[in-house]
């Protein structure tokens, strides 16, 4: 029942996430806030990093911002040692290469939604309806356009939990009368006075607010063991790596199925894995069971 929920949370989300609302007037979006922290979190940039073409810095530091201003996560102090409760993989780029780099959390919904069964009565209460499903990617126009996408994975069974873009034309967001919050964060990752800035703090703004608004959701997450586990299973043929990175040096391949020991180290997608020689090594935690 629970992975149903989180399937069918998740679903919704990417479906309204990628719904033409853009068409529409675009009115300055308010950052959701909550009563108490759903979890630590650690961010991850993903593959699609737009904001170096643009001449902005890294995004992590904005994430955090609206991550303590909304009062929903609480960034991971590394210092301690604990874990945190979610990995944030955050991307940014045109409109298209957001649609490409959010595409597994999309197909995977929408494939679990069809073969359960589920799909009509999910979307029935998703605006637009059914015609969600042949929306992805579905903006097209010419104009240049700001995208922002996050998603949240649990470092506990390498599973997407929630997932939200956000798209922006031309940012509708007042730096100054904001109540102080889209200053701050905007400001956390010198992005404000540039037009390319502004436009990415509202888009992840937006992003954000789709996450928050799977609670649900993210709360029926398993929390993660701040411990070593006792073995761990390879879901697919991968390699072990010298380095928390896809770019590191391969130290072995693995076949689906192959047990692996993990050590409690973690680097954002990655943890640190012995196999029953004693070979050390780094695997996705996407690779995993």
């Amino acid at each position: 029942m629970k992975l149903k929920l989180m399937t069918a949370g998740l679903a919704m989300a990417v479906l309204a996430a990628h719904a033409p609302a853009s068409a529409a007037k675009q009115e300055a979006p308010e950052l959701t806030k909550c009563e108490a922290s759903l979890g630590t979190i650690a961010l991850v940039e993903g593959d699609t990093t737009g904001w170096t073409e643009w001449g902005l810095g890294s995004p992590r530091e904005l994430i955090n911002a609206l991550a303590i201003e909304s009062g929903c996560f609480t960034p991971v102090n590394a210092a301690n040692g604990e874990p945190a409760r979610f990995l944030v993989t955050a991307i940014a780029g045109s409109q298209e290469e957001v649609d490409k780099g959010m595409e597994m959390a999309k197909a995977g919904a929408t494939e679990a939604l069809i073969r359960s069964g589920a799909a009509g009565s999910v979307l029935s209460k998703v605006p637009v309806g059914g015609a969600l499903l042949g929306a992805f990617g579905g903006f097209g126009g010419k104009k240049k356009t700001v995208a922002a996408g996050l998603r949240v994975v649990s470092p506990t069974n390498g599973m997407t939990v929630a997932a939200g873009s956000g798209t922006v034309k031309k940012s509708s967001l007042s730096f100054s009368g904001s109540g102080g919050w889209a200053q701050t964060a905007a400001n956390a990752s010198g992005y404000q006075g540039s037009k390319n800035g502004e436009m990415l703090t509202e888009a992840f703004v937006i992003a954000f607010n789709q996450l928050i608004a799977q609670r649900t959701v993210l709360e029926s997450a398993p929390a993660a063991s701040g411990g070593a586990s006792a073995a761990a299973v390879v879901a697919v043929d991968t390699v072990m790596r010298s380095s928390p990175a896809a770019t590191g040096a391969e130290v072995r391949s693995l076949r689906a199925g192959t047990e692996l020991s993990p050590t409690g180290k973690r680097e954002g997608l990655f943890i640190e894995v012995a196999d029953n020689y004693g070979t050390k090594g780094w695997v996705s935690v996407e690779d995993m069971e």
